[in-house]
């Protein structure tokens, strides 16, 4: 339990519903559905539409969405990965005949197309039981009518400020002379309303077909990008079975690649073979530890992950006993080992994340994502949608399995979480911020389980980030810590904002009490009744 004598936040408890957000406005959108008859998937949705609006540096339409759902909070974990994919036209061989052998964030070939509003479809027709219009209606009325821009949101929309100055139609769209708004500034955003009351009419194909899809496609081509209008009509979501690994008497649940949610298992599988327990959760060792077990988990991330409709992903290889064994050979207790391959892509600050249980104990655990802030920073002017960048997780290497290649899905960042014990939902969960997510999922978890902490207290405990041989560490980490862990050879540097933001909903078993914990380092809360 809390030091009351300290700075921080509660846990939220309730008994019959709990949502966490990183947005009030969504938090508060998510539990009126609840209170209003409908379920959780019907909850997620709706914040996430919200979010869509009110964080649009985070989170869009023209992004992706991933979900894990537990339906009447049993152990039987169903999966949904909602990744646009590349355009059919695009291929390596057209990259590196234009002298281009990577991805850039801000080229126009990382724009891949956008999966979110195929996902939410998909979702609803599966497990909601709302009408859809009615769940968009919050996120149309802030469009529309406008909402108020939030500290921690006025700070990451400033820090985009050049990144929308480069195109037109963002600039017109999220800056005012030029200017980002500050926090408690009222914001509108009509065209995106105009495009969300069409989706809420006529559902999935307002968005992929008619004219929608031409105004979108219009832009992408005006901006050089290769996308056709039938790479729009084709996009589908897909239905998944999860990757899972035990921790501790609990089952981790993850979407399989080409989702990076392996590299947390992996990182899980490494970290249970130390005893943890023996440790401070805010010492040296046990940052080392973790910062190891990223290192290695990362190098099979970039090594392996990728479509496995497109390429072969040895999940089952990756996720076994002898492959955790062989990793933990590589760390030497107490010495910073070799990072040469382990880069996690940038961490970045966006992305939302959302977490709703509802009284039948439905439990849904979803993410929707542009990538980094403001996705690439192309925009359409006809219909308010600015586009991701995920095709900056692809590489440009015709022998990597993660090679660009039409129709094919990138290694992707976003990844929800789910956990069941003795057949049941025990908590729904996930921890934004890029390619630091896998680390955060293994530095909340491990607060839990290994030391004890509630939901929140394990939000709120300091975090470290081992990326591309750079060991970030907030400023809750002592100097004595960072002295500790100079000397084991790690090069430190101190994170220029809070790294990640999680939303956690803890199912206690006997009681039926939830327990909702949300990122401190966001503007957003978890609510419950």
């Amino acid at each position: 339990m809390r030091n009351f004598y300290n700075a921080g936040r509660s846990v939220t408890y309730g008994l019959t519903g709990a949502v966490a957000t990183s947005n009030t406005q969504a938090s508060q959108a998510a539990l009126s559905i609840l209170k209003s008859g409908g379920n959780a998937m019907d909850a997620a949705i709706a914040a996430c539409a919200v979010q869509c609006v009110v964080d649009p540096m985070q989170t869009g339409i023209g992004g992706d969405c991933f979900s894990l759902v537990a339906m009447g909070g049993g152990s039987q974990i169903e999966g949904l990965n909602g990744s646009g994919k590349a355009p059919m036209a695009l291929t390596a061989d057209y990259l590196l005949s234009n002298g281009q052998d990577k991805m850039d964030p801000t080229n126009i070939h990382s724009v891949t197309i956008p999966g979110a509003i195929d996902a939410w479809t998909r979702l609803h027709e599966k497990y909601g039981s709302m009408e859809f219009a009615d769940i968009l209606k919050p996120a149309i009325d802030y469009a529309e009518n406008g909402f108020v821009v939030t500290q921690r949101t006025s700070v990451d929309w400033a820090r985009a400020v050049e990144k929308l100055l480069k195109n037109k139609s963002a600039t017109e769209i999220f800056l005012n002379n030029g200017k980002p708004p500050a926090a408690g500034t009222v914001w509108r955003l009509p065209k995106l309303a105009a495009t969300l009351k069409a989706v809420a009419k006529n559902g999935r194909d307002a968005f992929y077909k008619g004219d929608i899809a031409a105004q979108m496609t219009e832009s992408l081509k005006a901006a050089g990008g290769l996308h056709e209008v039938e790479d729009f009509a084709a996009t589908g979501a897909d239905f998944v079975t999860p990757i899972h690994t035990e921790y501790q008497g609990h089952r981790v649940h993850q979407i399989p690649p080409n989702g990076q949610g392996i590299t947390a298992l992996i990182m899980l599988n490494i970290l249970k073979r130390f005893d943890l327990e023996g440790l401070d959760p805010n010492g040296a060792q046990r940052l080392h530890l973790e910062a190891e077990a990223a290192r290695l988990a990362y190098l099979a991330r970039n090594k392996y992950v990728a479509d496995p409709t497109k390429s072969d992903v040895p999940i089952e290889m990756l996720l076994s006993d002898e492959f955790a064994d062989h990793l933990c050979g590589y760390i030497e207790v107490g010495k910073a080992g070799d990072p040469t391959g382990a880069n996690a892509l940038e961490r970045h600050r966006d992305t939302v994340y959302i977490t709703v249980v509802d009284k039948d104990r439905n439990a849904v655990s979803f993410i929707n994502s542009l990538f980094q802030d403001f996705g690439s920073g192309i925009a359409c002017s006809k219909t308010g949608v600015i586009f991701q960048n995920r095709g900056y997780g692809f590489v440009v290497d015709p022998n990597h399995p993660n090679c660009i290649a039409p129709g094919k899905r990138p290694m992707h960042t976003i990844i929800p979480g789910m956990v069941t014990k003795d057949g049941k939902a025990a908590l729904s969960y996930g921890v934004m911020g890029g390619g630091y997510q896998p680390v955060g999922h293994a530095h909340v978890l491990t607060n839990i389980w290994n030391y004890g902490m509630d939901v929140q207290e394990a939000i709120d405990c300091p975090r470290a980030f081992y990326n591309a041989g750079v060991l970030e560490v907030e400023e809750g980490v002592p100097a004595p810590v960072r002295a500790e862990l100079t000397a084991m050879g790690y090069q430190l540097a101190d994170t220029s904002m809070p790294l990640g933001g999680a939303q956690f909903i803890a199912i206690d078993p006997d009681t039926g009490v939830l327990s909702g914990g949300s990122e401190s380092r966001k503007d957003g809360c978890a609510l419950a009744y």
